[in-house]
């Protein structure tokens, strides 16, 4: 499994031209995209075709060619292969069939994209691509916007300007999104804004519709999470003015849903500032 430059040609391991240089075969998503990469390297490799419409027959000759003793190194248009990619299905057989899978690593669009998205100390959910239909993609939204993480996607160009629209619906308007289009290509750009925002930047010019894209919505900036931990907080006060701390904190999880252990140890901290003004 080999990963390839996700634009620029440049992106490419050692390893990697070496062992594209070295195998018997080269299984490639699409053998014209990789028939330049490899005449950009001076490499000279036996390709064939494996993409998603074959890669059921295709896991079948390379499983031949394995058990002959021969070497294949899988390959996709750009990027990681099985990454939102053809060669999951080629992996399962292999391995299935007792034989080894040596990974390659290299570029990869999602994390290029969030290296320069400037978030730090946030886990991260990798979502791929979301469903093509805007009621499929909304249901997709709405279970994903309550992970407590930074959330990650692929578009297409064709898609892109709805999908920011469902996605700003869906998680709030007010929430941040980084637009990343063509990295590691000549008209590479990141643009930061808020999710109300990023419809009419992109509609402001058509060539910032143009290429592929990665969408990444921080978790830190969601205004409903934050709501949410204030709201819970407010009726833990307002009780602490009537109630013993047990019994307003047991009330203010029921009522709202908030966790017994961060209520309680907010309302010690709160009960200690009380204590504080009337002494």
């Amino acid at each position: 499994m080999v990963a390839t430059p996700i634009g620029n040609l440049e992106d490419i391991s050692l390893r990697a031209v070496n062992t594209l240089a070295l195998v018997d075969m080269i299984a490639a998503e699409d053998t014209r995209i990789t028939a330049r990469l490899l005449e950009h390297h001076r490499v000279h490799g036996n390709l064939k075709a494996v993409h998603k419409h074959n890669e059921q027959r295709s896991a079948d000759w390379i499983v031949e060619m394995l058990a002959q003793g021969k070497s294949v190194a899988l390959v996709t248009d750009a990027g990681t292969p099985a990454i939102s990619d053809p060669g999951a299905m080629v992996v399962a057989r292999v391995r299935a069939s007792g034989f080894k899978v040596v990974p390659i690593p290299g570029p990869n669009a999602a994390i290029t994209a969030l290296s320069a998205a400037g978030i730090a100390d946030s886990p991260f959910l990798f979502a791929g691509f979301l469903p093509p239909k805007s009621a499929a993609r909304r249901k997709a939204l709405a279970a994903l916007g309550e992970l407590p993480c930074t959330l990650v996607f692929y578009e297409a160009p064709h898609r892109i300007v709805e999908c920011v629209e469902d996605i700003a619906g869906v998680l709030g308007a007010e929430r941040k999104i980084v637009i990343a289009r063509e990295l590691t290509k000549l008209f590479e750009q990141t643009h930061h804004c808020a999710l109300a925002d990023a419809a009419a930047w992109l509609r402001a010019d058509p060539d910032r519709q143009r290429g592929e894209f990665v969408l990444i919505v921080p978790d830190s900036a969601s205004p409903r999470k934050a709501a949410a931990e204030t709201d819970w907080e407010r009726v833990l006060a307002v009780l602490l003015d009537e109630l013993p701390l047990a019994h307003a904190v047991k009330l203010t999880c029921r009522l709202t849903g908030a966790k017994r252990k961060a209520a309680y140890e907010r309302a010690l901290q709160l009960a200690h500032r009380l204590k504080s003004r009337h002494s």
